[in-house]
This record gives C-alpha cells, structure tokens and sequence, in this order.
C-alpha cells in the first residue's frame, strides 16, 4: 500500500515538475500568455535593433550585447552617452531587469523628449534610479534605488540583490501618472500634473530645465554613467 501511495506521489511530482517546466520562459522572450495579453520585448537579447544613442542615431557607443544582455560598458568613457528606444510610449507597464557593478550608478528614464538643444535624458525624463549598494549616493534617502532620482525618496524600502544579480523593476504610467517597483515592492507614486510635483521640481537644480517633467509620453531611456550595468528581458504592453 506505501509502495502504491509512493508511486503515486511521485507521479504527481513529475506531472507538476514537467507542467511548471512547460511555462518557463527564457530569457528575452514572451510567454504565449503575454503576447495574448500585448506585451512586446523592447529587446531581443541579440541586437540593438529598436535602440539608439540619445541625440546621436545609431553610432558606436558604450553599448553593446553580451551573454543576452543589454550593457553599457564600464570605464567607457569616451562613448558616453544613454541609450533611448525608437519609438514614444505614453500610457504603458514596463518591466525589466536589472544588474550593476560594485558602486555603479546608472537609471531608467520616462517621458524623454529628444532635441539638439537638450544635453541628455535627464533634461526632460524623471529618473527610476539604479544604484550599487555600497555607493556613497546612498547615504542620501533620494538618490537611492527605485525612489525618483534627487526628487523623492522610495515611499517603501526595497531589498536589493547582491552586487551583479538581477533585480526586477517595473514601471506603470498612465496619463502623467506613475509608479516605480523594486523587486515586488511600490518605491515611488507620482503625477506629474500635481502641484506636489511641480513645487518639488521647483525647489531642486531641475529648476533649470524647462522642460523636465512636463510631458506624459516620450522615449524611454537606458543611462550610461560609466560605470557598469546590464539589463534584460525589457518588455512593455501599452495600455
């Protein structure tokens, strides 16, 4: 009778090991739940395709694919720049993964405008912060990862993995407004047509950009801070 009840069990731990099995997906690819549902990989985890240097086009940069990832080389300092989707997304989920080296600084940017006359992502896009660590930047609650780069602190605490293991992010945005998550848990909820944003904008060195955070769409933007990181499985559905 054991031995029967054994077998049994054992045949339900295979059927569920081979269902569970059936529904992983690899790296960089769509489930077939996710297609059904919208979603479209912003990376293929082979080529650049669908990307571009910020106010340069499609030149060398720090930027390249590696191991199924999308890096920006550290100490590449001489190929500076971010990189920035080619198209412009407005009311959209945006999830991918992220990874960086020791004391690495980089971040993901919404609602970038793309002109000759800005300098770079940050002039216009608020910034979902990246940040290793054992940074000193973390000394300062706002400038820490998942919060709203140099404008607000995460609303929660988020366990960050070990130095050089993914992370998950998402970002949500509907109508200017939006939400950041770090690994599972909500780190930052703003709109972008509140007073509350427009004073807090006003009181920091954003002041000086015109145009940041007044839009609800645009590209969205990979930072190259030279010193280091990877992202993958970057997929969006518009909503």
């Amino acid at each position: 009778m054991k031995m029967k009840q054994s077998a049994i069990v054992l045949a339900a731990l295979a059927v569920f090991t081979v269902s569970c099995g059936s529904q992983g997906t690899a790296d960089n690819e769509l489930t077939s739940t996710e297609k059904q549902e919208g979603w479209e990989l912003l990376f293929d985890g082979k080529t650049m395709h669908g990307w571009h240097v910020y106010n340069m086009g499609n030149v060398p940069s720090a930027w390249s694919v590696k191991d199924g990832a999308l890096v920006c080389t550290q100490g590449a300092a001489k190929d500076v720049g971010d990189l920035v989707t080619d198209k412009e997304y407005k009311n959209y989920e945006l999830l991918f993964d992220w990874k960086i080296s020791k004391e690495g600084n980089s971040g993901v940017f919404i609602n970038v405008v793309e002109r000759p006359d800005l300098p770079a992502a940050w002039a216009t896009g608020p910034e979902y912060q990246i940040l290793e660590a054992s940074h000193h930047d973390n000394e300062n609650p706002k400038k820490r990862s998942g919060g709203l780069f140099a404008l607000f602190a995460p609303v929660n605490a988020a366990p960050l993995k070990a130095q050089e293991e993914w992370n998950q992010a998402k970002i949500r945005q509907v109508d200017g407004k939006f939400e950041f998550y770090l690994n599972g848990q909500l780190t930052a909820q703003q709109d972008l047509n509140s007073q509350q944003w427009k004073d807090t904008v006003a009181a920091t060195h954003f002041k000086n950009y015109a145009d940041f955070g007044k839009y609800t769409a645009g590209h969205i933007a990979l930072q190259d801070w030279n010193k280091g990181v990877s992202f993958k499985n970057i997929k969006i559905k518009q909503l």
